[in-house]
């Protein structure tokens, strides 16, 4: 889910705030140029990196040059990624040697839709080089999804624990089993059956949780399979508040990515990296979400964590290339990016005569020209550039949203591993009120 906001006015545009930008900018040409970012992590345990869009090569390439030199130099320990937790369970099973697959082969089972989010050849590169840093390590960097959408998947993975290591579980495992399978594995239809006829498989899939944490092994099967089992039951309850409307699907949504993100923390006792939109890891507080009632992983690890424990780091760009469908489960395509929203902050970035750079927050920032409420660009799976100027803008103010920027100016679209990608010309520009 991508907020779109329509009608907003955005504040005036002064040489004044120009200056403020330029002051605040660090030319980002090459990974020796994070320096100033590393030193701004500090001894913080949770990096969290963003994306102004789930197609984008720029974000991906940045945020695997983040992250390698966290791991590296600041002893990170894993990449938790807003992606299905039984898909990326397999990338964290390959990059540590479990399995004898190559990274292209792994992520070409990423076949959900949107699979480009994760099979691409940017990180087939990434995967390949966690690989490699892992063959060296005795401690070795791991990789997980957060994200809880993967109700099938969990469920049979669930059963298939069970059946090996606990079978005196499986019957409250096949009684969730049978209570989902008049909705054919169709999410959606369940959701409707939940609001219509009353129908609910929540008790179900609560003792299911219930025998498997009691009899699971305490080792790494019996965790994946315990987080199978959460991600079940979360799964679940977001689907039955997603059809009621509301802010409570989105709520239900990024505390599981919270408390999953936690889990790992805690069982590790490691330093997380964690990639997802910049709608989930910029602080809610300082958008509109918070008006609408809505919290996010961002705000979430600040309240958790503290500030000083927790860098948020955001991404955007004026213009370029990017992978994106016009329907959810419609075919992907390569979409040009118009350029930003006069007066939004990618407009301001760019016209500030900057070109790819590092913006980091202190108080002094928090405190400047720079704390005024402007849109702020965010493009889900589901994009069309032809209504830009109508939506696609999150009211933000930045220097308190996030604590470092990085901005790529002209972006060029994300590479996918599948082939269905079709080539689309969009113009730049679009007639007045479009």
């Amino acid at each position: 889910m991508v907020r779109r906001r329509f009608g907003h006015s955005e504040p005036e545009v002064t040489n004044d705030l120009f200056a403020a930008v330029r002051s605040l900018c660090r030319p980002l040409r090459s990974p020796a140029d994070l320096d100033p970012l590393l030193a701004r992590v500090g001894d913080a345990a949770c990096v969290l990196l963003g994306e102004a869009s789930h197609g984008t090569h720029d974000y991906y390439t940045w945020r695997a040059e983040i992250s390698k030199r966290l791991i590296v130099e600041k002893g990170f320990s894993f990449i938790a990624v807003e992606g299905d937790w039984p898909d990326c369970y397999r990338v964290n099973q390959f990059i540590k040697g479990d399995t004898g697959t190559s990274a292209r082969e792994t992520l070409h089972a990423f076949s959900r839709w949107p699979t480009w989010m994760w099979a691409n050849e940017e990180m087939v590169e990434l995967s390949a080089w966690l690989r490699q840093h892992n063959d060296g390590c005795e401690k070795k960097v791991g990789f997980y999804g957060l994200d809880v959408y993967s109700l099938w998947e969990s469920l049979y993975r669930v059963l298939g624990y069970l059946g090996k290591n606990a079978p005196s579980a499986l019957p409250a495992a096949r009684r969730a089993f049978q209570c989902f399978g008049p909705y054919g594995e169709e999410a959606q239809d369940y959701a409707r059956a939940t609001h219509w006829v009353g129908a609910s498989c929540e008790d179900d899939v609560v003792a299911m949780l219930s025998d498997l944490r009691r009899l699971a092994r305490r080792d790494e099967e019996g965790f994946d399979a315990e987080q199978n089992a959460l991600v079940v039951r979360e799964a679940e309850r977001y689907y039955r508040t997603m059809v009621r409307g509301g802010p409570e699907s989105w709520n239900v949504r990024d505390r599981h990515m919270m408390d999953t993100l936690d889990r790992l923390i805690r069982r590790q006792g490691a330093k997380a990296i964690v990639w997802e939109h910049n709608t989930h890891i910029g602080d809610a507080r300082f958008t509109d979400m918070a008006g609408d009632g809505m919290v996010n992983v961002g705000q979430l690890a600040r309240e958790r964590y503290g500030e000083d424990k927790v860098v948020l780091v955001g991404f955007g760009s004026y213009t370029g290339g990017v992978i994106a469908g016009r329907e959810w489960d419609a075919p992907m395509e390569r979409m040009a990016m118009p350029s930003g929203r006069p007066g939004s902050w990618e407009d301001v970035l760019h016209r500030a005569g900057q070109t790819d750079s590092l913006l980091l927050f202190d108080e002094e920032s928090r405190n400047s020209r720079l704390l005024q409420e402007r849109g702020h660009r965010a493009i889900g799976v589901v994009y069309h550039p032809e209504y830009e100027a109508r939506g696609n803008y999150v009211p933000t103010v930045l220097p308190r949203r996030y604590d470092a920027f990085l901005f790529i100016d002209r972006t060029e679209a994300l590479q996918p591993l599948h082939l269905e990608a079709q080539v689309m010309e969009v113009p730049e520009t679009f007639p007045s009120g479009v």
